[in-house]
């Protein structure tokens, strides 16, 4: 908790390069880890955390001067704070359940079948499926199809991929489908959620994210 609070040009820090730019981009890659590990030891889903984490980490590289990379460091602490204060109360899970999620994860971009998961994780079909549903209130391929629209939209607000690419890399039979599937879940289109939502939380005033409140979250 104490090095993601701390400022990126902290002498505590140490020096990972001795670029200027270079160095606190460094430990800012180093803090987005830690927040991912911190948010999912609280109970964000792992395939939100790992989404985030990637698409920042992609922000991170293309920032040009100290100041855009301690703006962005402040974004992303606050933006991870708001998603933790969402996930209270929600019951837990199983362990066979939080496994067979991972594998899900794990293999998002790819076609997933319940006889991969049940070889995986050596359970039967018919008990993972009854085990999902009653826990989750959603079939596995319910599960499946909405994380894939999750980090479709996270993909739509904080990254600049084409709805083809987005398409093709969740392995959507064509942009059509996907489309639809958007559309269905979120109630929009990819390009009108887009459009209404890009980079919105950059525009976010830092006061309504007081550090009492992070801090409370990360707990």
């Amino acid at each position: 908790m104490k090095e993601i609070m701390l400022p990126l040009k902290d002498a505590q820090l140490g020096t990972l390069s001795p670029n200027p730019v270079r160095n606190i981009k460094y430990h800012l890659i180093v803090t987005i880890a830690l927040i991912t590990r911190f948010c999912m030891e609280g109970g964000l889903a792992p395939e939100t955390a790992y989404t985030l984490s990637d698409l920042y980490i992609q922000q991170v590289d293309s920032c040009q001067t100290e100041e855009e990379v301690s703006i962005l460091h402040r974004k992303i602490v606050f933006e991870y704070a708001n998603r933790m204060k969402t996930i209270k109360n929600q019951p837990v899970i199983s362990k066979p359940v939080v496994l067979l999620m991972d594998y899900i994860y794990d293999h998002l971009n790819e076609k997933i079948s319940l006889d991969d998961i049940s070889k995986e994780l050596s359970m039967s079909k018919t008990y993972l499926c009854a085990l999902f549903k009653k826990e989750c209130s959603m079939t596995i391929g319910q599960y499946i199809n909405k994380l894939k629209i999750e980090s479709a939209s996270n993909m739509l607000i904080y990254a600049d991929f084409s709805c083809s690419e987005i398409s093709n890399y969740f392995g959507f039979s064509s942009c059509s489908h996907f489309i639809s599937s958007f559309k269905k879940q979120i109630g929009m289109t990819p390009n009108e959620y887009r459009k209404h939502f890009y980079r919105h939380h950059f525009d976010t005033n830092d006061s309504a994210y007081p550090e009492s409140d992070l801090a409370a979250s990360l707990k």
